[in-house]
């Protein structure tokens, strides 16, 4: 039987979608609750960004889950070795092989979710695509971009710049940084797979989670800038420093954002409900 045609696959991944969905509501409206789920007592703009990387994920899931374009399962199979592995490696390091640590289990959870993803990035690789539209010219500069910023923020993350976002860490906290610069390095992966094997359908997914990674950010962002804060005097506000960081980071939202509404709704030849092309036999 053919992979592509297997139901219970399709089933898992939107089923799973809809999961990484309602745990993406949860570090967004009950934070209290999340901490208990988190490694450690983090700041809200940490949850947030938790929440949107679980959104992404459930996003990608739910779309090749109901599209039923199994092949796109590769490069988020990959991210999420790099990410997983990564964070195995630091909580490790953290932990040591103190059984009574919590976080050692979260390790060693980290380091078997490594290990299937790995498995499945191979089994996906399997699979061929079903459509054969090359990779927009807009998407393949953009992925360009992506590609090197996310790689350059993880790789400040993991070593020393922890003012590159625009929120603060502290003495409570001051893990956090390196597992987001696994998160950010990963995902760097994830788009580097689009640009390597540049096929639309296998640049989908990114952007389905890029949409909803954006939904997640912005508003908990936008609360943040200065204007919008002098009309509410309880909305949160970020040292003078992190300005910058947030305006920046902002506008990366919106443009990334934009690309994924033109390219999944508007344009004719990508939008999701466009007639789909065969795959070419070679």
């Amino acid at each position: 039987m053919n992979e592509t045609k297997r139901p219970w696959v399709r089933i898992v991944l939107v089923v799973g979608g809809l999961a990484m969905f309602g745990l993406a509501a949860l570090f967004c409206f009950d934070q209290e609750r999340a901490k208990a789920l988190w490694l450690w007592w983090d700041s809200p703009l940490s949850l947030y960004f938790v929440a949107a990387m679980q959104a992404a994920i459930g996003a990608a899931m739910l779309w090749i889950g109901l599209s039923g374009e199994l092949a796109a399962l590769a490069a988020g199979a990959l991210n999420l070795v790099v990410m997983m592995a990564g964070s195995a490696l630091t909580l490790f390091w953290i932990a040591g092989v103190d059984l009574r640590n919590p976080i050692f289990y979260y390790a060693v959870g980290c380091a078997l979710f490594a290990l299937f993803n790995g498995w499945l990035f191979v089994w996906a690789r399997r699979i061929p695509l079903r459509d054969n539209l090359p990779l927009p010219p807009l998407i393949r500069y953009s992925y360009m971009l992506f590609v090197a910023a996310l790689a350059g923020l993880g790789i400040a993350l993991l070593t020393t710049d922890w003012q590159i976002l625009p929120w603060g860490f502290g003495d409570e906290n001051a893990y956090t940084p390196r597992i987001l610069g696994w998160m950010f390095f990963g995902d760097a992966f994830y788009f580097l797979y689009a640009l390597l094997y540049p096929r639309w359908r296998n640049a989908c997914a990114q952007l389905c989670s890029f949409l909803a990674y954006d939904l997640v950010l912005l508003g908990p962002f936008l609360m943040r800038w200065p204007l919008i804060r002098e009309w509410f005097d309880h909305l949160p506000r970020l040292p003078d420093e992190l300005l910058p960081n947030l305006v920046l980071y902002t506008f990366v939202l919106l443009y990334s954002g934009a690309l994924g509404v033109y390219f999944l709704f508007i344009n004719p030849q990508t939008r999701l409900f466009a007639p789909r092309q065969r795959a070419h036999r070679d």
